[in-house]
Formats: C-alpha cells, structure tokens, sequence
C-alpha cells in the first residue's frame, strides 16, 4: 500500500506550487516546440477561433510531477489517461458514450473511446489495488480514479469548465490531505489561457486531471467513502450518456450567454 500523502511529500501549499509551475513549464516548452507534427495540436473551437491542444500534456505533466513524491502509485492513472486522450484528440470520431463504443467493438472495430474505456480503466485498477489494501476498497479505488476522468471529461464542453470543476472537486479534498492540490495547481496553471480560448484542455488534459482528482479521492477516503463516490460517479456516467445537455448547462452555472465561443466536444 501506498505511504499516506503528505507524510513525505511537499504539504498543500508546495504540491500546489510544483503542480502550477510544471504545468506553466511544459506549456511554454511545448509551445516552442510542440512534439511531432506541430499541426496535429491544431484545432478550430466551436466560433471559429484557432487554438492548441497544448494545455493538455502540460497539465498532465504538472500534476503527474506533483504527485509523485507523495503517492508515485497515483502518477501511473494520470500518465494513463493523458496517453489515452492523447490518442482520442487524434483518432476521436463522431460516436459518444459507452453504449456507441461498446457497441462498435462487438462488431470487431476498436474505436478511440473503447481504447480509453479499457486503457483508463485498468490502469486505475492497477493504482487502486497499490493504494489501497483490501480488494473490495481496491476495486472501489479504481472505479472512482477511472470515474473522475471520465467526469471531468464529460463537462469540457466549454472554455475553462474542465479547469474549474477541477477547483471545485479539489477544494474539499485538501482538508484531507495535499494530494488535490496536485490537480488543482496544474489546471489553476492553464485557467487563463483556457477561459482566454488561446488553447484547451482536450481528452488529454480533461482525463488526466480527472485522473489526479481521483486518485486524491481515492487515497483519502476509507470503504463508506469510496463506495460514495463510485455510486454518484456511475450515475453521473449514466446521466451524461442520456442528458449530456443537462449536465453542460449545471456546470456552466447559468452563464449562457458567455458560452457562444465554445470547445469542441470530448
């Protein structure tokens, strides 16, 4: 089982700060020189407007940087989930939701979405069954870390959603322990470029965070808490697959009116 968070890692306020500041870190490297072909992180949103999806791995690297010396077991679903967006934002096609994904693999095609349902998934397993010690709290562990990075995934809809959900989940969780300000530090970082539509999170970013935001969740809750958690998040996954549009508007907390420029849907 993995040590609990903070007894040898920075505190709140130093993951916060390392998270922040590896993220801002990658995001000016990979600006200058973006990896592969530079036209692959290219993307026009929903006005128009030309963006990057470099937000994405740096956000990734931010929070797998500051989790590591704490919890190095939590960095493995973050890393996961960024490969796995990665390779949606670049082989992603119209279908959504499990149902679709699902459906596609009976019929012999590995879509984008089935590649992240199993990747993400059993590489939260593989961390839940390192942090936690029993195998029903294991199992637990992977369904809120895999969970969490669907959720945050869901809500990227629109410039800076992602980001301030991750602000939102993590907040109550720093009272438990310094592992959410990983997250929170890393979309914190790239908040104003976001919400300034200069760049956006993309599956790689969304599902990485989310994953950090899990994991946090995961190393600080006991069976009651866990089981909590999963439930809501299965019924979250239920609930966006029906009524995506339900959920894009509770997060966008009624301001419609300054969601026209928009992210294209992950």
């Amino acid at each position: 089982m993995t040590p609990v968070a903070g007894r040898a890692g920075l505190g709140r306020i130093g993951t916060f700060a390392a998270a922040f500041g590896a993220a801002r870190l990658a995001y000016g490297q990979l600006r200058r020189r973006p990896p592969g072909n530079p036209r692959s992180w290219e993307r026009t949103n929903h006005a128009g407007r030309p963006v990057t999806l470099l937000a994405g791995p740096a956000v990734a690297f931010g929070s797998a940087v500051a989790v590591l010396p704490a919890v190095p077991a939590a960095a493995l679903p973050v890393a996961a989930a960024a490969v796995c967006g990665r390779y949606d934002d670049l082989r992603g096609d119209h279908r959504r939701g499990f149902r679709a994904h699902l459906g596609a693999l009976r019929e012999g095609e590995v879509t984008s979405g089935a590649v992240k349902l199993f990747g993400i998934g059993a590489a939260s397993l593989v961390a839940g069954a390192l942090l936690k010690e029993k195998p029903v709290d294991k199992v637990l562990a992977g369904v809120v870390i895999a969970g969490t990075a669907h959720l945050v995934n869901l809500v990227d809809v629109r410039p800076g959603r992602a980001g301030l959900l991750v602000l939102g989940l993590g907040a109550p969780g720093l009272l438990r322990g310094p592992l959410a300000a990983a997250p929170m530090g890393a979309a914190a970082a790239l908040l104003g470029d976001d919400l300034g539509e200069e760049t956006m999170l993309g599956d790689t970013g969304a599902h990485a965070l989310g994953a950090a935001v899990g994991s946090a969740v995961a190393v600080s809750n006991g069976r009651l808490g866990l089981a909590a958690h999963a439930a809501g998040l299965v019924a979250a996954a239920v609930w966006g697959g029906a009524g995506r549009l339900r959920l894009r508007a509770w997060v966008g907390c009624g301001a419609r009116a300054a969601c026209s420029r928009a992210h294209p849907c992950g």
